[in-house]
């Protein structure tokens, strides 16, 4: 209503008076607000009335994939912080697929919501989210977007990856192999960084980690593992396997399974986001606890901060990381590493 008021020269409560046809209005003064309104293309939202009330309104929360529990408890902190202010949330669900990301996000705009959520699967931002975002804010959870200056919420990837890498080295493991995530993703391209600093600080030459790169889910890491692991040599094959999420670990897991290659005897494994079932494997994994229900939680309220004072700025939330010591990893044997 402010930029309407602006556009068309006149006070809020003007556009207010126009809108809800709750006062008298000289006509040419109507009338130029009647053009801000067409021009600016607003549309008045009672929801987001209501939500500076802290009473019924809607958000969006776009994530790529429901299987993933990381995603799952994401979604179940962006619904407690929601449900604390009578704010109803819509899911959308589009299976990291751009052409999917823009229907959703077509979809989302379609309902007037008052803000959404944003986990991308691609690393890109679609064009409807930048449609949306001129009518309400966006807060992007556990990614970056290059050229975007949307506010987010975050964890230390790089630093949670450098301290996990550090202790698969700690161990002694010489011949390391990385499956990392979508190179597209901030998220796979902060903890590959970090993988690199940890075996630079350790004497090693980091560009000369092997890196194979996946998805982020479990079929890839089954098939990136076979990559790694198969050689005519047993002498120079990785004994360590430092995987960018859980669901790759646990992929990777099952390939050594299926060889009859012992964790952590043969190969040791490391994840990464402390998805529930990781303490469950046998043998339980080591890993990197992201804070995925805080993160949630704390992109929720940031997007209630929002709306509710105009602000301008873009913030940032880092979010602490630390590495869950696990049964997963075990010095080598001497002579896999001679």
């Amino acid at each position: 209503m402010k930029d309407v008021a602006r556009h068309a020269g006149v006070s809020v409560s003007t556009v207010s008076y126009v809108l809800n046809d709750s006062g008298p209005v000289a006509p040419d003064r109507r009338s130029r607000v009647l053009d801000a309104v067409r021009v600016l293309d607003y549309a008045p939202n009672a929801s987001a009335r209501s939500l500076k009330r802290r009473s019924a309104a809607t958000i969006g929360l776009v994530i790529p994939d429901l299987t993933n529990q990381f995603f799952a408890t994401v979604a179940e902190g962006v619904v407690g912080a929601a449900s604390a202010n009578d704010v109803l949330v819509v899911l959308c669900v589009p299976q990291a697929s751009t052409d999917a990301e823009d229907q959703y996000t077509r979809l989302l705009r379609s309902q007037r919501l008052d803000g959404a959520i944003y986990l991308t699967g691609t690393g890109t931002l679609p064009g409807a989210i930048l449609e949306l975002a001129r009518f309400g804010p966006i807060v992007l959870v556990d990614e970056h977007i290059p050229g975007f200056d949307l506010p987010s919420v975050i964890s230390d990837s790089r630093r949670g990856a450098r301290e996990v890498a550090s202790h698969v080295l700690e161990q002694g493991h010489k011949r390391i192999a990385v499956i990392g995530g979508p190179p597209r993703l901030w998220t796979a391209q902060q903890r590959l960084a970090g993988y690199r600093e940890a075996v630079a600080a350790y004497g090693g030459d980091p560009d000369a980690l092997p890196v194979l790169l996946g998805d982020y889910r479990k079929q890839s890491g089954f098939e990136l593992a076979a990559q790694a692991l198969t050689t005519d040599r047993p002498t120079e094959r990785p004994t360590a396997l430092v995987c960018a999420n859980d669901l790759m670990a646990i992929g990777a897991l099952e390939y050594c399974k299926s060889i009859h290659l012992r964790v952590p005897e043969d190969v040791s494994i490391v994840g990464f986001d402390d998805i529930p079932v990781s303490a469950l494997l046998t043998p339980k994994l080591t890993t990197v606890r992201q804070p995925a229900h805080d993160m949630g939680y704390r992109a929720t309220t940031l997007l209630f901060d929002l709306l509710d004072n105009e602000s301008r700025t873009q913030p940032e939330e880092i979010l602490s990381t630390t590495v869950q010591i696990r049964e997963s990893v075990l010095p080598p044997v001497p002579d896999a590493q001679d």
